[in-house]
């Protein structure tokens, strides 16, 4: 392209293509303007079925739902079980995406969490003290739980553990049927999302990891 002609520096024809430039030099081709790659956060709702992961040769991915140019370059920030549903995080910011899986982060997340059987009396103090995992040395973080009904409520929790939420009830007695995640941090499901939709984050949201 170079030699062709096509691409200017600052409206001037490039015949150099080992030339360095810096960031306040307009680069263009065929007369349009080439804008610097910035990073790029989305949110997306999840739908049940989706497997959050990179590649998978059975399963609809979550990538595959993200219509973007360079979306190999995305990565998720924080997975959700196949069948768990709701606020998925995709961005291309390595660092952004540490900040906010590190266990270090105390990334606080909320779900919305429907039991095959009726919510104990003990669960909340139970939850606040920390369950212990089948197969853990250590006791999970406090976690606070509000009661919608006598089957469904919802919870707030510090970690990411494997399967953690499925995991907690099932040391209480009970099994997870339906499990959504509608908050990161501060950053919240946007509810005019249908399953399946995305959108990028706002500045502030995405400051706020």
């Amino acid at each position: 392209m170079i030699k062709a002609g096509v691409v200017c520096l600052d409206e001037d024809p490039c015949t150099n293509p080992a030339i360095k430039i810096t960031s306040d030099q307009l680069v263009s081709l065929d007369g349009a303007i080439i804008s610097v790659a910035k990073d790029r956060y989305f949110m997306l709702n999840k739908p049940a079925g989706v497997v959050s992961v990179t590649k998978d040769h059975h399963n609809p991915t979550a990538l595959s739902l993200i219509f973007e140019h360079r979306s190999e370059e995305l990565q998720i920030a924080g997975r959700l079980d196949i069948d768990t549903t709701g606020l998925l995080l995709v961005t291309d910011d390595g660092k952004w995406n540490h900040r906010l899986t590190s266990p270090r982060s105390d990334c606080r997340k909320i779900y919305q969490v429907t039991l095959a059987n009726p919510i104990g009396a003990d669960y909340p103090e139970k939850l606040a003290a920390g369950v212990l995992l089948d197969s853990e040395k250590h006791r999970c973080l406090p976690a606070i739980m509000e009661q919608v009904d006598d089957h469904c409520l919802t919870l707030d929790i510090a970690e990411g553990k494997y399967h953690q939420v499925k995991r907690m009830f099932a040391a209480l007695g009970n099994h997870v049927v339906k499990l959504h995640r509608s908050q990161v941090g501060e950053i919240v499901l946007d509810t005019t999302l249908a399953e399946g939709e995305y959108r990028p984050l706002t500045e502030s949201e995405v400051a706020c990891i």
